[in-house]
C-alpha cells in the first residue's frame, strides 16, 4: 500500500505539476479533497480544485518544476519533501510578471483513502516567494538598512 500511494505522489508531481495534465486530476484526488495550505486561495473540494490550483501557479510559472526531494511513507500516509523553480512570466493573484527565476521547497503530507488522496496539508516558503520576486523586502536587508540609518542618525 505505501508503495503505491507513493508511486501516486510521484505521478501528482510529475503529471499535475511538471507536464501540466489536469485531467490527471480525476485519478488522483477523491471527490471531496480537501487541501490544507494557508499560503494558498481556497479552491473547493474535490479534483477541480486542484486543476484551479495547479493552473494559478503554472500560468505564473509556465516552466515550474518541481523535485521531489524525500517520500517517505506509512500506511495511509505520504510525506514529500520538495523544491521547486521556474520563472515568473504571467499573473500570480494580482502580482504582475516579475521575470525573475524563484526557487522554493516545501513540505507535504498527503493522506490517501482508496488508492486516491483524499487529503494533503502543504508547508511551502511563501514568504521567500514573495522576497524573491521582489513583493516583500528581504527581512536581512531591511534589518541592515535600519541598522546603518540608526548608526548614522546617532553619530550626527
Amino acid at each position: 500500500m505505501s508503495e503505491q500511494n507513493k508511486a501516486i505522489v510521484r505521478r501528482l508531481f510529475e503529471e499535475l505539476w511538471n507536464k501540466g495534465n489536469l485531467s490527471v486530476a480525476d485519478q488522483l484526488f477523491t471527490p471531496n479533497y480537501t487541501h490544507h495550505d494557508s499560503s494558498s486561495p481556497d479552491f473547493g473540494h474535490g479534483p477541480e480544485s486542484e486543476r484551479k490550483r495547479a493552473t494559478l501557479y503554472r500560468t505564473a510559472f509556465p516552466d515550474l518544476r518541481l523535485t521531489i526531494e524525500d517520500l517517505i511513507a506509512e500506511g495511509d500516509t505520504v510525506m514529500a519533501r520538495w523544491s521547486c523553480h521556474g520563472n515568473h512570466k504571467g499573473d500570480l493573484n494580482g502580482i504582475a510578471p516579475t521575470g525573475k527565476q524563484v526557487t522554493i521547497s516545501g513540505i507535504t503530507v498527503a493522506r490517501f483513502v482508496n488508492g486516491k488522496l483524499s487529503e494533503g496539508f502543504v508547508n511551502w516558503d511563501a514568504l521567500g516567494l514573495m522576497q524573491q520576486l521582489g513583493v516583500v523586502p528581504q527581512l536581512a536587508n531591511q534589518a541592515k538598512a535600519q541598522a546603518a540609518a540608526a548608526t548614522s542618525s546617532s553619530t550626527r
